[in-house]
Parts: C-alpha cells; sequence; structure tokens
C-alpha cells in the first residue's frame, strides 16, 4: 500500500505545511500556532494549481488519538463567473489556531495540493 500523505523538508519542497509556535508556549495559556503553505518556496495559487485545505491536530504526549483544532479551507483562486484566473481575489493558505493544554506533545499539519495531493510535517511541542 502507498503512502496517503507524503513528507519532505519545507524548505526545499513547497508542498509541506510550515508549523511556527509564536511566541513562548506555557503550560495552561495560549499557544499561538502558525500553519502555512509556501513558506520557502512559494505555492501556486491558481484556480488550475492551489492548497485547497490545512488541518492542524495536537498529539498530547502519552496520548492515543490527537485533538483536532482545525481545518481551514481555501476557498478563492482566482476564478469568477467569467473562467479561471479571472478574478483578483485569492486566498493564501496561511492560518492561525489558539489553543491550551496543560501537556507537551505533537503538532500535526495536514495540506492538500489539487494537483499532488496530500501532505503532513509535525512539530514538537514541549511545555
Amino acid at each position: 500500500m502507498e503512502k496517503l500523505y507524503q513528507e519532505a523538508d519545507w524548505k526545499t519542497e513547497k508542498h509541506v505545511p510550515v508549523i511556527e509556535v509564536k511566541g513562548e508556549a506555557k503550560k495552561d495559556e495560549r499557544i499561538k500556532v502558525l500553519a502555512s503553505v509556501g513558506k520557502e518556496i512559494e505555492h501556486p495559487n491558481t484556480t488550475e494549481h492551489h492548497i485547497g485545505w490545512i488541518e492542524l491536530y495536537f498529539l498530547p504526549d502519552g496520548e492515543k488519538f490527537p485533538y483536532e483544532l482545525g481545518r481551514y479551507d481555501f476557498k478563492a483562486h482566482g476564478a469568477s463567473t467569467e473562467g479561471p484566473n479571472t478574478s483578483t481575489v485569492y486566498t493564501e493558505p496561511m492560518v492561525k489556531a489558539v489553543f491550551k493544554t496543560g501537556k507537551s506533545g505533537k503538532l500535526i499539519a495536514n495540506s492538500y495540493c489539487n494537483i499532488h495531493g496530500l501532505w503532513t510535517n509535525e512539530e514538537k511541542l514541549d511545555l
């Protein structure tokens, strides 16, 4: 069986979601997480080739299942009633999530490119 999600280094592969914790993460306080695609190498954002969504999860240490922090859909990629790439409206694949936890764990981001499929990345969160 082939792998469902592709993985790579986001610094060299434009499809990999990047996870960034903003500021210092502290136990039981608000943790701000930025998830994006195309930080180092810009991903195309056209009607024909775009990022459709990003999902963000948190898996606390010692637990079996992750918590879904959010799923973010990007719907505007230049299409309009006039046809592909005729609009001036384009959503960028970047989201900010804010959550609290009492445990360290792992942040997981998944993204979907309409041409190149599913991509994933993980980042350790130490409190």
